[in-house]
């Protein structure tokens, strides 16, 4: 077994988790904002690795999980940056804020 406890890995990922929460919800930039939820996914790998590990029945099934969220997590940031250069063409910013409107 490993020295570290379960209990030092959920504070990380609590503490990831947090960061990447309020990046999300204060940061103006699309950019930012990306790298923010990226954080959050990123603190639910951990938590899946951790429990997969330690939890009272250990087995693969959190890492494999973890491997499909990373997948996901990887084509979703390909499309999110796809859209992002897609709305700067049109909307020369990157700003959250000014990206409310569907129309040209």
């Amino acid at each position: 077994m490993s020295s570290i406890p379960a209990s030092a890995f959920l504070a990380l990922a609590l503490i990831l988790f947090c960061i990447g929460l309020y990046g999300a919800l204060t940061k103006r930039n699309t950019v930012i904002v990306l790298i923010s939820i990226e954080l959050m996914l990123n603190a639910v790998n951990i938590n899946l690795v951790t429990f997969s590990k330690y939890g009272a029945a250990p087995s693969i099934d959190g890492q494999v999980f973890a491997l499909f969220a990373m997948a996901v997590a990887a084509a979703e940031a390909a499309v999110g940056l796809a859209i992002l250069m897609a709305l700067y063409q049109r909307k020369k910013t990157v700003h959250v804020d000014e990206m409310d409107e569907l129309k040209h």
